[in-house]
């Protein structure tokens, strides 16, 4: 092999690589919270004015995930090279074009191209893209170089157990909290100090005076422009951000608690708790619903059951939902509930919590644990004070973010070791043999 064949191999290889880590990356991150990407896909729907179509935000969140996901496994591993280089090289040209027209028009915030796992700029996204779409360039071109892990009677083992993998794992997200929180809510938040962050600080402006002459706009600064030059003529003002100040990562987090008459037919009145329960030294529990009309009502006696438990042992319980005040109290009639009603927005319930209904507990305003609606613990498990319960007590998050992911890189990776072992045994043993028989009767 020349040396020129040497170095178009090594950088098929290295593209190949950043190529398949990059997609398996986002279409993982995107897997482990399919609610927050179809969000994000509403977003898009809404800048480009297509809100009808918000009912297919979910479905298409989940094939985004499983299609990111298996394009940069069968790219990492060399399945169906011909065909995978293809579709990345027209997947990469459009994201490419995409995320031009978001960094110049900035319609959404953020592309959410890697979920809230990890947030970049609009003009970062498409510096991003620019590079792998070099990529995809060169494995297209040389996509008969790409080294592949399995033979070619393997491939569709192969891609088989992925495709089974990541759908489980995104079926897995879907009914349950997402495995890996990187929300602001997650388990160890205090919401009270990211509530109270000093919103804008640090910012940096600046002021620029913009002029024209012979048709031609410039930018002035107020310590530079031809005030004495009459044949400059000023357009307008403008604000240039030089550095953006702190944001406030939580946004939203209002309760508002409603009072009704004793027949449960009127509104009283209207207070905002948020400080009392951001502030209680006890246990708070909230079960949080952005719609009480879509709930999931197999799981409402369970709620019954917390709300009964929270009761006998001094803890709060809210019922917070975005529903409208008779919306609360027809559903409430119907159902012959009795929660303590409050209202919040619906963005940030659906943040908090990606299940209808879903549940948290807090602690002076800390996130000590929270549930999906089907995994919240029940009657017979709560026959004790919280305090000397598991869920009443703070877990390491790290460590169990780290075990998890152990565990599922092993389920991932170990099963394809295992089906490279089977075909090396098999697939290429008998290929050798079926080659050295060939050339025993070429003799003959």
């Amino acid at each position: 092999m020349s040396k020129k064949d040497i170095g178009i191999k090594i950088i098929v290889e290295v593209s190949r690589v950043i190529l398949g880590l990059t997609f398996i990356f986002s279409g993982f991150v995107k897997a482990v919270d399919p609610f927050g990407t179809a969000f994000k896909i509403e977003d898009y729907f809404a800048a480009f004015h297509l809100s009808s179509l918000s009912f297919f935000s979910l479905p298409i969140s989940a094939l985004l995930c499983m299609a990111e996901f298996l394009m940069g496994a069968c790219m990492l591993f060399g399945l169906y090279r011909r065909w995978n280089s293809r579709l990345m090289l027209v997947v990469m040209a459009f994201m490419t074009l995409l995320t031009l027209y978001l960094a110049i028009a900035d319609p959404v915030d953020d592309c959410g191209c890697f979920g809230d796992a990890l947030i970049i700029t609009n003009w970062q996204t498409f510096y991003k893209n620019i590079i792998l779409l070099i990529c995809a360039i060169i494995t297209f071109i040389y996509c008969e170089r790409i080294g592949n892990f399995f033979t070619g009677k393997s491939y569709w083992l192969a891609f088989l157990f992925m495709v089974f993998f990541i759908g489980l794992f995104i079926f897995r997200n879907y009914i349950l909290e997402p495995v890996f929180d990187f929300r602001p809510y997650k388990i160890g938040a205090d919401i009270a100090k990211l509530k109270d962050v000093d919103e804008g600080k640090g910012r940096e402006e600046q002021s620029l005076l913009v002029y024209a002459k012979d048709g031609v706009e410039k930018e002035f600064t107020e310590e530079n422009y031809p005030w004495e030059d009459s044949t400059w003529v000023f357009v307008r003002m403008e604000t240039k951000v030089l550095k953006e100040g702190v944001t406030s990562p939580i946004k939203d987090f209002t309760i508002t608690q409603l009072s009704f008459n004793p027949q449960k037919t009127e509104l009283i009145s209207q207070d905002d708790i948020t400080d009392s329960i951001l502030s209680d030294s006890n246990y708070v529990f909230l079960m949080l619903s952005p719609s009480l009309e879509d709930i999931n009502m197999s799981y409402l006696s369970d709620f019954e059951d917390v709300d009964n438990y929270a009761t006998d042992n001094g803890y709060k319980f809210y019922c917070v939902t975005a529903s409208t005040t008779d919306e609360i109290l027809t559903w409430a009639k119907e159902n012959v509930i009795n929660f303590n009603f409050c209202t919040m927005d619906e963005r940030a319930i659906k943040t908090v919590v990606r299940s209808n209904p879903g549940l948290i507990l807090l602690k002076n305003g800390v996130v000590i644990n929270k549930w999906a609606g089907i995994e919240i613990p029940s009657e017979v498990e709560l026959d004790r004070p919280l305090s000397e319960l598991p869920y009443g007590q703070m877990i390491d998050v790290q460590a169990e973010n780290k075990r998890k992911l152990f565990y599922i890189c092993a389920i991932f990776v170990v099963p394809l070791l295992g089906l490279k072992g089977l075909d090396f045994l098999f697939f290429r043993r008998r290929r050798k043999h079926e080659k050295a028989e060939a050339e025993e009767s070429a003799q003959e």
